[in-house]
């Protein structure tokens, strides 16, 4: 197996400079002849009955594609998951979970003790079996025949198609790839009005963020179901949290943020500031994800299906007259999640909210900095962010908007 990190690439439309980012691990699997040919797992899950399992309201496929890369922080992000279910009052019942090699008992996780690499068997419980694109296939195909709404978290490594960043792809078990257009596809099987969202924290992740287009295809148009997703860095970036290491409390990465802003509680029991900014006696998942970008202190930068469909909407032209705008000027327009994140962050940089992004990014240049540099990129997208949906709604055309309002409420539903 070859695993590589590719160069990262500075986004295109942010400020230029450079960018250094501090990776806890990121592996890629090989890139196959055909990207898009992906060969069927026939190998039957370690457990029975998965066709005829109702659709969990829960779904979570984890691990890395091999034991070389399948760290015990991926494994703890599964129990982390399940502890933030239960401080929301879920139960066991509710969630369904597909682990590396499942529960045939080899030893494939790998964590540190001390110097000393070591490897342990799963001990996810409850397990359905492998996380493998066969049994993705048939758990996505069974909640297909329901509308009843499905929360799907995926936590492991991600692909760089260099090809076309627009499919990037998940690595399940045995090192194969369930691209963004294949995991679409059926998606597009389930009834339009079932509630679906996802929460991905691979590298690349942002790709899927093309779920809301027909067959994950931007080209085909958006699609008239349900969904929407949060996810833990754009398309053409690694993401951090993949590490052997054992101890939880020196954990930074999406996961750790945005559950702990969906429940209250840190992966280490403690209880963290209220992320309900609307104060409306909730959490949305809009607001977690806003939570995990202030919160967050690696270097992701998160993106949501919303924010990815309106940055792709702004001209180049657009986006520096944003970032020449005065900061407090466009959070006249901002919602209160994105209020909190533009102060806190021009806070935790130094900026003057009566300048512009970019006067004061050229004054208070972070160099050499590298958590603030991120700092920096997150509020840059967030001033975006704002000011794209504002010119959406100026337009007032129909269509957009009707695909404005769907995203919106999709990402403002909460467990």
């Amino acid at each position: 197996m070859s695993r590589s990190h590719d160069g990262l690439k500075a986004l295109r439309w942010l400020l230029p400079g450079p960018i250094v980012f501090s990776l806890m691990s990121c592996a890629l699997a090989k890139l196959p002849a055909q990207i898009q040919a992906q060969k069927p797992d026939l190998k039957p899950s370690s457990k029975p009955g998965l066709t005829t399992k109702t659709a969990p309201s829960f779904m979570v496929f984890g691990g890395g594609g091999a034991p070389s890369y399948n760290e015990i922080a991926i494994e703890k992000n599964v129990f982390y998951f399940q502890r933030t279910l239960k401080a929301l009052g879920k139960t066991p019942e509710s969630t369904s979970i597909w682990f590396a090699n499942g529960i045939d008992g080899r030893k494939t996780v790998r964590y540190m003790d001390g110097d000393r690499e070591r490897f342990k068997a799963p001990t996810v419980d409850p397990m359905e079996g492998p996380a493998t694109i066969a049994n993705l296939n048939l758990a996505l195909s069974a909640a297909a025949e329901n509308a009843k709404p499905l929360f799907f978290y995926f936590t492991g490594h991600g692909f760089h198609n260099l090809k076309n960043e627009n499919d990037n792809a998940m690595i399940m078990w045995n090192e194969d790839l369930m691209t963004v257009q294949n995991f679409t596809r059926q998606l597009d099987r389930m009834p339009p009005k079932k509630p679906f969202v996802t929460v991905m924290v691979q590298c690349y992740s942002g790709s899927f963020a093309n779920l809301i287009y027909q067959g994950g295809n931007p080209r085909k148009g958006v699609a008239l179901h349900d969904r929407c997703g949060f996810f833990a860095t754009v398309k053409s970036l690694p993401s951090v949290g993949c590490t052997p290491e054992v101890n939880e409390a020196d954990y930074q990465d999406y996961s750790s943020s945005f559950f702990a802003g969906l429940s209250g509680v840190s992966r280490t029991g403690q209880k963290v500031a209220s992320a309900d900014y609307d104060r409306d006696g909730r959490v949305s998942f809009r607001e977690a994800h806003a939570f995990a970008k202030i919160d967050e202190k690696a270097s992701d930068l998160p993106i949501s299906t919303l924010e990815a469909w309106l940055q792709e909407g702004l001209t180049s032209r657009d986006r520096s007259m944003i970032l020449t705008m005065p900061i407090a000027e466009i959070l006249n327009d901002a919602r209160p999640e994105q209020v909190k994140v533009v102060t806190v962050l021009a806070e935790l940089l130094g900026y003057d909210l009566k300048r512009s992004n970019r006067e004061n990014r050229t004054s208070r240049k972070p160099k050499g900095d590298e958590l603030k540099q991120t700092y920096s990129e997150r509020l840059a997208m967030e001033l975006l962010n704002i000011q794209a949906e504002k010119r959406v709604r100026a337009k007032g055309k129909a269509e957009a908007l009707a695909v404005l309002e769907r995203l919106l409420g999709c990402e403002g539903r909460s467990i």
